[in-house]
């Protein structure tokens, strides 16, 4: 081998250097051993198989967790029921929607979006008689809910998607009193349609400021009969009650592992860890809690609560979302009453042992802890519960009125309106009033819905206070028809939480739900805020962010506030800080409508017209930005038409192109809304 000379030629006068060491024979027998060791190497590199380096064939990669196509495939399912929803209430219809296919011959599963790969959605045509439900809730204004948000990105993304072996219907969930009112429930609807998919019911829509459970019931009355006309099946005539989780009563079980109300993880509340969300609520010390209205009969109130250490970042125009528990009066009248020990350790189980869900909320725990911080027990309950809970009523006329409000019939709808919604009977009053009715208490706690996480404009501005988040809150308590007094679950709840409390520091669970309720980009820009009663919330914010910018040396347009509330010397809530802001320029203008001080009703629509001018020409001309925080069923809409007037009144339009031109704001994010109803 040529390319071995130069080698050998080097190595031998080392070998003659050291001849007194080495012998004839030994060089032989190194020559031999080295002429060796070359062949063996050589013939290693022949291309011959090496079994022992043989690559392994991998095996097919199992199918993740996030395929409802092979989970559906594997349980027997042929209907999926997805829910967008933020309060709890579109799960709840999901829910009903999936056990009623059991009475169709059918088998369905409930599916949180969030946890699945929405792109299957083209393979559900693989699934004979296959059907996918679409409970969409709107939140804000025309926004998805945040578990729904990542579809809704993946239905506007995906243009060239082929659904044409999609079966689908959609049931959307939102308020009239709300500009893009089931905005979310439309698109989907009218989406899922323009990628080829089968629409095989009409578009449901329920309006939760009209009666969302009449609407819901309605439609779904009318849905199953197409259904069944469509797939060529019969109703199989079984309306009796069907249980999805079975009851565990734990007799010797270390309390260590027993949930005590938290909201995930098992001790989170023990030992906290960011980052905070819904599923994991930081635990945030209450460090202001005082009354913000002189007199009066109602409590306005301002809490602070301090996130220092947390990792937790806001903006002004933020939510707050907190975690509140029931009355502890509440919760041992319904023991009392259901004659139950509440401090049994029990676990609810899934029957279906292939469901993501296992348990309708953490386990195990107490029927204390469940009902003190996991169900709502003070919402009248809807018409399904009072099915279920039919059978446990010993008198017969208990039982027929109990179904007969849960039917779509005029008479069944107009006693669930008069005798549990106008009434406001919660399940406890159902339980006064109906002596008859006594049910297992495991299969209540399976029926009520669960307990929501209530959410509240934030009230600072995390410049000026970014270890704080403040909340400005009127405290609800009003007397029914019956007779009782309903007191807010939240708003008394915070209520209550005094910085100190016998020797211990007052805590409330909360997250942060950001917004699009945001100041403008330029602080050039100026803002008109229209805010009455609490709606000033997300307005102390930017309030107090304007004078932050001012301090920073930036250049501020102007800064206007219209506030309203009762009485002057009652309920001007945070006057000392409002009008101190006008005195140092960080308002520009403070615009207060006291409502009741005078003979005539004044509110602030009333205000805006009055300055229509002023008004006109900072929205025109000076690009202003508008903000409206409240009362959706009126104020807002009494603002908006104010506007609608000064456009036509200022800007010389007529009413048609008036609303355009406010429309337009929206659209270029010059009018944004914070309401509620």
């Amino acid at each position: 081998m040529p390319d071995m000379d130069p080698e050998t030629t080097h190595t031998e006068p080392a070998v003659d250097e050291e001849a007194s060491l080495f012998s004839t024979m030994d060089l032989l027998l190194f020559s031999v051993i080295v002429g060796f060791v070359v062949y063996w190497f050589m013939s290693r590199k022949k291309p011959e198989p090496i079994p022992e380096f043989k690559k392994l064939d991998t095996p097919t990669p199992t199918t993740r967790e996030t395929s409802f196509i092979e989970k559906m495939k594997k349980t027997g399912k042929n209907i999926i029921v997805f829910y967008g929803s933020q309060t709890g209430t579109a799960e709840e219809f999901a829910n009903r929607l999936s056990k009623d296919a059991q009475r169709y011959g059918m088998k369905g599963m409930v599916a949180d979006p969030e946890e699945y790969s929405m792109g299957e959605l083209s393979r559900l045509s693989e699934i004979t008689n296959s059907l996918a439900i679409f409970c969409m809730a709107t939140y804000g204004e025309g926004d998805p809910t945040d578990n729904a948000q990542d579809f809704y990105d993946w239905l506007q993304e995906n243009d060239d998607e082929d659904l044409s072996g999609l079966n689908y219907t959609v049931f959307g969930l939102g308020n009239k009193t709300y500009e893009h009112y089931n905005a979310m429930g439309k698109y989907v609807d009218k989406r899922l349609e323009q990628l080829g998919a089968t629409r095989i019911f009409d578009l449901g829509m329920g309006d939760d400021d009209g009666n969302l459970e009449e609407d819901f019931v309605s439609w779904r009355e009318q849905f199953w009969p197409a259904v069944c006309e469509h797939f060529g099946v019969e109703a199989s005539g079984d309306e009796s009650s069907i249980r999805q989780y079975e009851l565990k009563e734990h007799t010797d079980i270390n309390m260590n592992k027993v949930y005590t109300g938290e909201i995930g993880r098992l001790k989170s509340f023990e030992v906290q860890k960011p980052p905070f969300d819904s599923k994991n609520p930081f635990l945030a010390l209450v460090t202001v809690n005082r009354k913000l209205n002189k007199a009066g009969d109602r409590h306005l109130m301002h809490l602070e609560l301090d996130i220092t250490g947390s990792k937790i970042r806001y903006e002004s125009g933020d939510h707050v979302a907190v975690f509140p528990t029931n009355d502890s009066a509440l919760v041992n009248k319904l023991g009392q009453i259901l004659g139950v020990d509440l401090d049994v350790v029990i676990s609810l189980n899934n029957l279906d042992e292939e469901s993501n869900k296992k348990h309708p909320f953490p386990c195990p725990t107490t029927y204390r802890t469940a009902l003190t911080h996991y169900l709502d027990i003070t919402h009248p309950p809807r018409t399904n519960v009072l099915y279920e809970l039919a059978q446990y009523a010993s008198d017969p006329k208990d039982q027929e009125n109990m179904r007969k409000m849960a039917s779509s019939s005029p008479e069944g709808k107009a006693l669930y309106q008069s005798w549990v919604l106008d009434a406001s009977r919660n399940i406890l009053a159902i339980l006064e009033d109906m002596p008859s009715l006594r049910p297992p208490v495991d299969h209540l706690c399976e029926l009520l819905p669960r307990l929501q996480a209530r959410y509240y404009s934030i009230a600072s501005s995390s410049k000026v206070h970014p270890n704080s988040i403040h909340i400005c809150a009127v405290v609800v308590e009003y007397e029914t028809k019956t007779g009782r007094t309903n007191k807010g679950v939240a708003t008394n709840w915070l209520k209550n939480k005094l910085v100190t409390d016998n020797g211990h520091k007052s805590t409330v669970p909360m997250y942060i739900r950001k917004s699009q309720f945001r100041l403008p980009f330029k602080s050039t820009n100026p803002v008109i805020m229209v805010g009455p009663g609490t709606g000033i919330a997300p307005f102390m914010g930017f309030i107090q962010e304007r004078g932050w910018l001012k301090q920073q040396g930036k250049e501020v347009g102007e800064t206007v506030l219209y506030f309203g509330c009762r009485h002057k010397n009652e309920d001007y809530i945070y006057q000392e800080e409002l009008e101190g802001s006008e005195k140092n320029g960080v308002l520009t203008k403070l615009n207060v409508a006291f409502s009741r001080d005078q003979d005539h009703k004044v509110y602030v629509q009333h205000l805006l017209t009055k300055n229509k001018e002023h008004v006109w020409k900072l929205i025109h001309t000076d690009n202003a930005h508008i903000y409206i925080c409240g009362d959706a069923r009126n104020m807002a809409k009494d603002v908006q038409t104010a506007f609608y007037e000064i456009a036509e009144q200022v800007g010389v339009m007529t009413r048609t192109q008036a609303v355009d031109y406010v429309k337009k704001l929206m659209t270029k994010g010059r009018y944004s809304q914070d309401v509620w109803s």
